[in-house]
């Protein structure tokens, strides 16, 4: 544990330089900075899905605290402290654990993460955005089916704006670039091309429906349960 004993602003510095170098040089870093922290209120209401980056930065400043949940108990931990955890964490690492690499030593990626300062309750309606959409879609295109990441999908208009189409949830979808380049201009009829699903507006955070499914974010379910939190 002797990381541990680093000045806080050293190994704040050194957390830095490790999350912002390439995403190439490690397939753990991607993962790790792929991975999606639950924000809570101060009130332990679910109200946002955020990524690594963020939570690292509001846990750091002090904004932020990591919950974790053992035997039905809740264990709080402010950015030093969960520094010291990670260091004794990491000596027996757990497939559904991920971990930043920092100069000396590791620091966990916290599942969730409670505001200390916030205590308003979650929105009542989905952000429209290129994150939520693509979640919505299960980051797969609606028009041949094929799942691909972020960086091969593109959102389409199903009728085109050329046409009178709207930017709205009921007429984007998720479509990989051959697709949206054959559909081109044109409606799915003109193109001869069919949607998977019909478009709609989610009634929660698609983000936290898709993720809560995931092994690595078990914990979620203690504080989502069936309802949803926005995005």
């Amino acid at each position: 544990m002797a990381s541990a004993s680093l000045p806080r602003s050293t190994r704040e510095s050194q957390i830095g330089s490790s999350t912002s170098e390439s995403d190439s040089d490690s397939g753990q870093r991607v993962s790790s900075l792929g991975c999606n922290v639950l924000v809570l209120n101060r009130f332990y209401m679910a109200i946002r899905v955020v990524n690594v980056r963020r939570a690292m930065t509001l846990l750091y400043r002090g904004c932020a605290e990591v919950i974790t949940i053992e035997d039905s108990s809740y264990y709080n931990y402010d950015f030093d402290s969960w520094c010291e955890v990670s260091q004794i964490l990491a000596l027996e690492k757990q497939p559904d654990e991920d971990y930043l690499r920092a100069v000396g030593f590791e620091i966990q990626v916290p599942r969730i993460v409670r505001l200390t300062r916030y205590d308003k309750l979650p929105r009542a309606s989905v952000r429209f955005n290129r994150k939520n959409l693509f979640a919505r879609d299960d980051h797969r295109c609606q028009y041949c089916g094929q799942d691909r990441p972020s960086s091969q999908l593109s959102l389409d208009h199903v009728v085109p704006r050329s046409h009178g189409g709207k930017t709205t949830w009921e007429n984007i979808v998720c479509s990989c670039l051959p697709c949206n380049s054959r559909k081109g201009g044109r409606t799915p009829a003109q193109a001869g091309m069919k949607l998977l699903t019909n478009p709609s507006k989610p009634s929660g955070s698609p983000l936290l429906a898709v993720t809560v499914d995931d092994p690595r974010y078990a914990s979620w379910k203690t504080f989502v349960q069936d309802r949803s939190a926005t995005g």
